[in-house]
């Protein structure tokens, strides 16, 4: 791994930093359907809200500070769904390439193991061949594909969803 970045849980205090790096992606790119910037206060809130489902919120810390994050959301709200997460991973522009990502997704992935979760959703604005590659790696599969279901900077972008089920589970009782 040529990731020199710590791995943690994301705290209040991590939320300055997490809004930069997603703001970038806001404003550059059409991987984020947002497109307003958050604030720091509106990523404090977002932390908060994950953590207390409770699902995880990761974060990089690198030499110069946070430098990527991964979390999980639920699926839907029904309560059916409560064995299934949506997962999302964003980088620092800098960090791309550096296999932070994969660090960051394989530690979401195995944390989303221990909350006994039963399957992981990865949704990718495409073309992304960056993101697809990093979800297949950890052996997400393609199970669908909406066209044209954003408009962002002047385009339609479609969205491919990317699942990973994980160890397989007894049903509930």
């Amino acid at each position: 791994m040529r990731s020199l970045a710590t791995l943690r849980d994301a705290t209040r205090t991590d939320a300055p930093a997490l809004a930069t790096i997603y703001n970038h992606y806001i404003a550059s790119t059409c991987v984020t359907f947002e497109t307003a910037p958050v604030s720091a206060d509106d990523m404090a809130a977002r932390i908060a809200d994950t953590q207390a489902l409770p699902l995880p919120w990761l974060v990089a810390e690198g030499e110069g500070g946070v430098v990527g994050y991964a979390y999980a959301t639920r699926w839907r709200a029904r309560h059916a769904y409560r064995f299934a997460a949506e997962s999302t991973v964003y980088l620092a522009p800098e960090q791309m390439g550096r296999g932070l990502g994969t660090a960051l997704y394989t530690a979401l992935v195995h944390r989303l193991r221990a909350h006994s979760l039963h399957t992981v959703i990865g949704g990718i604005a495409l073309p992304n061949a960056a993101s697809i590659a990093l979800h297949e790696r950890l052996g997400f599969r393609k199970v669908a594909h909406f066209e044209q279901v954003g408009f962002k900077h002047d385009r339609w972008i479609d969205v491919g969803y990317w699942q990973l089920q994980l160890e397989p589970a007894p049903a509930p009782a």
